[in-house]
């Protein structure tokens, strides 16, 4: 099998993020097994010094284009975010670079670009997967179904392909390599018109001081077993104990209690960190499938019969009230350490 991988990675505030490295580490590995060549692209601003970043897990050449730039090909002023024009673009590079496969993570802003860019390069596609091999010289994917009770082995004889990639699931290990080519890609030959920017995101307002449940490697997330808004400082504190994310269920973010950027679930974000403490969460299918391929999953519950026990590795009957405060001041100690 001879085929170009294009691997789209993203970045924020001129940093590649976790995911980034992720994509390039799993394309690498797909290219080297089936002996293709690797493309990586980035859509952004000011980060060419961070290729090198890249290079450590396997990407050899890297094609930027400049947010800036793209902008200036549409009748708004300044935007942050556009899936019309970006999908646009990475489908341009796609097909300029002769690239078959197209690879990138399944956050928020690949879930809503896969299918444009499907569609752009008449690719089939493998959405959400969480494991990627060789069989018969075809590409074997995995990825969950029914709400994540199951899991599907999936292949496809079309001649194109897009994949997306769970965020957290493919550990990304270091090449040692360190140089990369970086050529930025000329905006006037896309063929961009306003019509690619059917719909832009002029701004994005992000807290700071709180980790993206999406991104972070730790997440405590609490559910209605709290009772109430007031109640979820003991899931920051705990949170913050463990240097984690906080979280919440479908049904806390609808009563107004969190806001939705932290609801995780089948219509929120889909996390696989290394640790999941879910507090008061009784287990519905919508929040298993957006959590249930976390590495360690501790489910603390007052009702034993809650269906989360059934996933979970660790759990603990009792009272939300009397274990959070206990184990925020356990886990306080053993980092201090």
């Amino acid at each position: 099998m001879s085929n170009k991988i294009l691997a789209f990675v993203e970045s924020k505030d001129g940093n590649f993020k976790n995911s980034a490295f992720e994509v390039v580490a799993e394309a690498n590995k797909i290219a080297s097994e089936t002996g293709s060549e690797l493309i990586v692209m980035a859509i952004g601003s000011d980060i060419e010094s961070q290729a090198k970043s890249l290079a450590e897990y396997g990407a050899n050449k890297l094609l930027i284009a400049d947010l800036n730039e793209i902008n200036s090909k549409s009748s708004v002023s300044v935007f942050k975010y556009s899936p019309s024009s970006f999908s646009k673009v990475i489908s341009e590079i796609a097909k300029t670079h002769n690239a078959n496969i197209v690879i990138l993570s399944a956050t928020s802003l690949g879930k809503d670009i896969a299918g444009r860019i499907a569609i752009r390069t008449g690719s089939a596609v493998f959405n959400d997967c969480t494991d990627l091999k060789i069989t018969d010289g075809k590409i074997t994917a995995t990825r969950p179904v029914y709400a994540g009770k199951s899991l599907i082995e999936i292949k496809s004889n079309s001649g194109n392909l897009l994949i997306t990639l769970r965020p957290n699931v493919f550990k990304p290990h270091k090449t040692g390599e360190t140089d990369i080519d970086v050529e930025k890609i000329d905006i006037g030959t896309l063929n961009l018109t306003e019509s690619d920017f059917s719909s832009v995101v002029k701004e994005i307002i992000v807290s700071n001081e709180k980790l993206d449940v999406a991104e972070a490697d730790r997440i405590v997330s609490g559910g209605r077993g709290l009772r109430g808004p007031e109640n979820f400082t003991l899931i920051e504190n705990l949170a913050a104990s463990i240097g984690g994310a906080t979280g919440a269920s479908r049904a806390v973010v609808d009563a107004g209690w969190r806001p939705h950027s932290e609801q995780v679930g089948q219509t929120g974000k889909t996390v696989s960190p290394s640790l999941y403490i879910a507090c008061g969460i009784s287990g519905a299918i919508q929040h298993l499938a957006g959590m249930s391929s976390s590495k360690c999953i501790v489910a603390i519950n007052k009702d034993k019969d809650a269906p989360i026990f059934q996933i979970a590795n660790y759990g603990i009957v009792g009272d939300v009230f009397e274990i959070i405060p206990a184990l925020t001041d356990e886990f306080k100690k053993v980092m201090a350490k």
